[in-house]
Parts: structure tokens; sequence; C-alpha cells
């Protein structure tokens, strides 16, 4: 699995962006922070398609429930993997994941 880091593309299972925001800048990979524990919650997603009279666009990332390195830490958080899922508040509720479509980077490989 790889490393992510800020320039890594995730979207919502309808294809919105989930904007990346690192909150460290002392380990990059290629010029481009690495992502760390808890980095991909509470981060906005642009452009999610799912609109209608009864339903809502996601627009933001929730809890994550796999996505991080049991073994490698950063300033003792875990890095984020390509393995990343995670939900979303769009409709229907408990359903919409938010995953890794590309790594952004393909030189740092892990384990989780």
């Amino acid at each position: 699995m790889r490393l992510i880091d800020s320039s890594s593309d995730v979207r919502c299972d309808h294809d919105g962006k989930v904007t990346n925001n690192p909150s460290q800048h002392w380990v990059e990979i290629a010029g481009h922070p690495v992502l760390v524990d808890d980095d991909p919650q509470g981060r906005a997603i642009a452009r999610c398609p799912n609109i209608g009279a009864t339903m809502k666009p996601c627009v933001k990332t929730l809890r994550v429930f796999t996505g991080y390195s049991d073994w490698i830490r950063i300033d003792g958080d875990a890095v984020v993997l390509d393995s990343l899922d995670g939900l979303t508040d769009g409709t229907v509720p408990g359903t919409v994941h938010y995953r890794v479509r590309i790594p952004g980077q393909t030189f740092v490989e892990a384990t989780p």
C-alpha cells in the first residue's frame, strides 16, 4: 500500500472531490506533505453530484474506518495509506464512502 500525500485524489462514491489539508509539513514525498491521522476527517467535499429533492450531496468527510498504518508514524500520528475508507455526510446516511482514487505518489509503500 502506498502512503498518501497532499496531491492524492480522494473522492466520495458519487465522485465529489475531497479537499486534502495536511496537518504536518515535516515529512514530504516529492514536495507534498504526507497525510496523517486524522487529516482525512472533517474535510470539505466539492462538486458532489448527488443532488435531488430528497438527496443531500456529500459536503464533508466523517470518521475513517480503515487506512491508517499500524507501524509508521510521524510525530506520533499514523500515516494514511491508499486503503483509506470512511463515510461522508451525504445521503443515504451511513452508506456513502470516500476512498483514494489516485495515491498521488508512487515512490513510498508500507504495510498496514
